[in-house]
């Protein structure tokens, strides 16, 4: 076993000693307690008196028929204190498939010992495809790896299909470093049995004081596992670092006269020499100049933080906003439309407003008039009911509290993927499935509404055999895998990326997939927007099996509504 050093952003390591571990196996009873005494001797070789082994329960995670669904198969708790590191070995298992994702994820989560207790929460959850995610300190941009590429690509493309055949049956080292600092160090080691060796790292702030737990966790994949230990923290040294910037966000742009509150909801997010960036919380801000919320008129805030990135005091950073204060607003009529007044639905779940291009303007106790900010507004959802409906808009003042409503038409659709509150989970909700003849097209026409985040909260599209065997899967922004995609079809869109993810929300969308009955398809989204704009996204020749060819939409983050 290699062991692996890194620094992540504010840490330097201390390398406490590793040296080479062998895998023991008992294979039959005659040399059982040579197997023993090995086993034994090994420890004892990598014991340096602070090492504490733990049992294994759970051998086997997951069914070794690739049966089990995700969030099914778990391995046992470990629980890490602080200053500890886990290491974990195991075998890990795909069976050949043909998504990245088939094979061991790790979960981190707080102290609470049990997945359905009460306070439970994750701080990330991470994929061995270097992919995962979690709360608000979790950053994609923070893990790395040293995957294989495809040679000659630029920029370099993992090749996800060696990747895949160096996971199954490769032999996996896992460490969890859990810091005094009040930070986590993930490293992976894998070593397949191709002779390719792969190594993954990640680090988050997690709990500097309570203990963390952290767990396997399969998806039609299994491992076997190895042995497990835990071991002092490497980690030694910490830099700090000083603030150089804070921005606010958020910020009220009207507070009624009487109201104290001038800052609200809103966010301060300081920045440090490091380029690293955190929320901070508003009792640790100093207000340099308070306004006066007693007279009318346009007020300065300035805002200043002076704490490092460990929490000394320090030199202080500042910046200011801008409010009004004006009179008791009496009552609200809404000026411009929101971009999306035509809803469809499915089911009897309440919808969510989007408030995209809506412009409320209010009228004051002394007869003046003025827009309200949609941050300063609250917003009721849609009754699922086809026709006339309304969406509420509140005005909470410091005295009362004045609506208006927001004339909307909805209609129902034929069938609808994923949660209608826009949370649905990677993977988790599919369409049924569409057959497409050789040599003819389907084409599904839907509305697809996202929380606009990301561009991959909008539909994908599978293709697969009727036995569930994928040829390929694609989105709908330009991306795509799998073992009839990569390296061999072609991508081709239109899309305007700066406005991409914020203009998904209402677009009626159209796919078509053409199976052109020469064992390849295409698939063509055709995207209108709630605006009117026009895009596309394209992709030909994925290679499928002609006689046996289905299509299906899954998505994240969003929902669809289908209409034919």
């Amino acid at each position: 076993m290699s062991c692996v050093l890194f620094a992540a952003f504010f840490i330097a390591f201390a390398l406490a000693g590793c040296e080479e571990d062998e895998i023991y196996r008992i294979d039959a009873p005659s040399d059982l307690q040579a197997r023993i005494d090995s086993v034994a001797a090994a420890k004892a070789g990598i014991d340096t008196g602070d090492t504490t082994y733990i049992d294994i329960a759970t051998a086997i995670v997951g069914a070794e028929d690739y049966s089990s669904a995700w969030w099914t198969a778990f391995s046992d708790y470990f629980t890490i204190p602080s200053n500890k590191l886990l290491h974990l070995e195991f075998i890990n298992h795909n069976g050949g498939s043909v998504n990245n994702w088939n094979n061991w994820n790790v979960a981190v989560v707080n102290n609470v010992a049990d997945r359905e207790g009460e306070g439970y929460a994750e701080y990330f959850v991470l994929r061995s495809d270097a992919f995962g995610w979690g709360n608000t300190d979790f950053d994609l941009g923070l893990v790395a790896q040293d995957y294989p590429v495809i040679e000659g690509s630029d920029p370099e493309e993992v090749d996800w299909n060696l990747f895949r055949t160096t996971m199954d049956g490769a032999y996996v080292s896992l460490e969890i470093d859990h810091s005094v600092t009040g930070n986590v160090y993930v490293t992976a080691t894998v070593e397949g049995t191709n002779g390719i060796e792969m190594v993954m790292t990640y680090n988050q702030p997690v709990s500097a004081a309570d203990d963390i737990n952290a767990f396997l966790v399969m998806d039609a994949s299994y491992v076997e596992m190895e042995t497990a230990y835990l071991l002092p923290s490497n980690v030694s040294v910490v830099v700090d670092y000083n603030p150089v910037s804070i921005a606010v966000t958020g910020a009220p742009a009207t507070v009624e006269i009487g109201n104290e509150n001038f800052w609200g909801s809103a966010v301060a997010t300081v920045t440090y020499e490091d380029g690293s960036s955190t929320e901070v919380d508003s009792t640790d801000i100093s207000f340099n100049v308070v306004p006066d919320m007693t007279t009318l008129g346009e007020k300065t805030v300035v805002v200043a933080y002076s704490k490092t990135k460990l929490g000394e005091f320090t030199q202080a950073v500042s910046t200011y906003y801008n409010l009004e204060v004006t009179n008791s607003v009496v009552s609200m009529d809404v000026t411009t439309m929101p971009d999306i007044t035509s809803y469809y639905f499915y089911n009897t779940d309440p919808i969510v407003f989007n408030t995209k291009g809506l412009v409320v303007t209010a009228t004051y106790s002394d007869a003046t008039t003025g827009v309200i900010s949609n941050e300063n507004l609250q917003f009721g959802t849609i009754t699922a009911a086809a026709g006339a409906q309304t969406a509420e808009v509140s005005y909470v003042g410091s005295s009362s509290t004045v609506t208006t409503t927001v004339p909307l038409t909805l209609t129902q659709g034929i069938d609808q993927v994923g949660l209608t509150d826009m949370t649905t989970p990677w993977w988790s909700d599919f369409s049924d499935d569409y057959t497409v003849a050789s040599g003819s097209s389907t084409t599904i026409k839907m509305y697809c509404y996202s929380n606009g985040l990301n561009s991959y909260h909008s539909p994908s599209t599978i293709l697969r055999k009727a036995d569930g065997t994928e040829n390929g899967v694609v989105r709908m922004d330009n991306f795509g895998w799998g073992t009839g995609y990569e390296g061999i079809a072609t991508a081709t869109s239109d899309w305007n990326w700066d406005v991409f993810a914020a203009n998904i929300s209402g677009s009626y969308i159209e796919i078509t997939v053409t199976n052109n009955g020469d064992d390849t398809a295409d698939i063509r989204y055709d995207v209108t927007y709630a605006n009117g704009d026009t895009h596309f996204q394209e992709y030909t020749g994925i290679a499928v099996d002609s006689a046996d060819l289905n299509a299906a939409l899954v998505l994240e983050g969003a929902y669809l509504v289908i209409v034919e």
